[in-house]
């Protein structure tokens, strides 16, 4: 956060911006190709500027605190993948950006923001299928007797899925996991190799059943239909402020390729304001889930003791102070699911 608001700020205030659009425009054939030059030279001062913390947390302390099991080359090589994705998908949003900002000055924000949203339904279909494999494979569950016992679970959900799959998480990390992904035709349950490894069939059966009831719930449906709904406002607050700071600080129009960090620090503060709101939705969705998963089983032992191994082998913190957990949990404290599983044990009991 801290790095990327220094490097706006070095483009903004240190005049990069602008001397960096004049000098791409001495040699650019046209605007497309202007733009193209001036995010390609952006992104890789991001990208180089950020690679040093991204080593330091993402591979020094994930060893150091035995979260890791991945090699420097795996790592560098799984960055090169993210920088090649990154770079393919930015400049496409970035042609697609100008593009609309030149033709519809007053109008850009909505036609950006309902092409984010179409582009975040055709990303949530292909993501098992095309971009998951790149950095993690996974294949069929091979365990015949969980398989079973999975599928009948699946069966009593009324759910049907298109498989359950194994997800290869040991080549990289001894942390444990487990997803629903997909969306449509490509709609899979995937059970990291650390869960198979280290967990019962019972907890493996709760941690499916939390699964399924993303699925029951159509959670990737209303996930994708309420950070759409924010999103339209995030949007449209953009087109409200962006014009205004470009006009104080003397640029061509919103068009112009230099303003482009005004925008981004724009639209990242509001992704930053909003994002104790997206937390709190899925905090609620994950915790229907978890209430799913116990009483569709009917095994709470099962499911506290997951969330315990989890916690012992993530190095999650049980309960985290309120404030880091508005702001950063996606999912409910480890210690809140603990005693909401056993609260459940406890009032089955009372009324037998």
């Amino acid at each position: 956060l801290i790095q990327g608001a220094a490097v706006l700020a070095l483009f903004i205030s240190g005049g990069l911006s602008t001397g960096l659009k004049r000098a791409i425009e001495e040699f650019a054939p046209g605007k497309g190709a202007t733009v193209a030059l001036y995010f390609l030279a952006f992104y890789a001062i991001y990208w180089i500027t950020a690679l040093p913390l991204a080593w330091y947390g993402g591979f020094v302390l994930q060893h150091r605190y035995g979260l890791s099991t991945q090699s420097l080359r795996s790592w560098f090589g799984d960055q090169l993948k993210a920088l090649a994705l990154a770079v393919i998908l930015g400049l496409l949003a970035a042609e697609l950006l100008y593009f609309l900002l030149a033709r519809s000055a007053a109008a850009w924000w909505f036609w950006a923001w309902l092409a984010f949203t179409l582009f975040a339904v055709v990303l949530a279909n292909l993501f098992p299928v095309l971009i998951l494999p790149l950095f993690i494979p996974f294949r069929p569950l091979e365990d015949e007797e969980l398989k079973g016992r999975l599928m009948k679970l699946a069966e009593r959900a009324g759910t049907r899925v298109r498989g359950i799959f194994t997800l290869q998480l040991s080549a990289k990390t001894t942390a444990g996991n487990a997803a629903l992904v997909g969306w449509g035709n490509t709609r899979r349950i995937l059970l990291g190799d650390t869960l198979l490894r280290d967990y019962t069939h019972d907890e493996i059966e709760t941690v499916l059943a939390h699964e399924l009831a993303h699925h029951v719930h159509h959670d990737v449906a209303w996930g994708i239909i309420v950070q759409s709904l924010l999103n339209l406002l995030i949007f449209w607050a953009t087109g409200r402020i962006f014009p205004f700071l470009v006009r104080i600080a003397g640029y061509g129009g919103v068009d112009d390729i230099a303003a482009f960090p005004i925008l981004a620090g724009v639209m990242g503060c509001l992704l930053l304001l909003s994002s104790p709101l997206t937390a709190a939705y899925s905090r609620w969705r994950e915790s229907l889930a978890d209430d799913y998963a116990i009483r569709i089983t009917g095994k709470p032992e099962a499911f506290a003791s997951v969330m315990v191994k989890l916690a012992g082998q993530n190095l999650a913190e049980a309960f985290p102070p309120r404030w880091a957990e508005i702001l950063f949990y996606s999912h409910p404290p480890i210690g809140k699911r603990v005693l909401k599983a056993q609260k459940w044990k406890e009032g089955k009991c009372a009324s037998l």
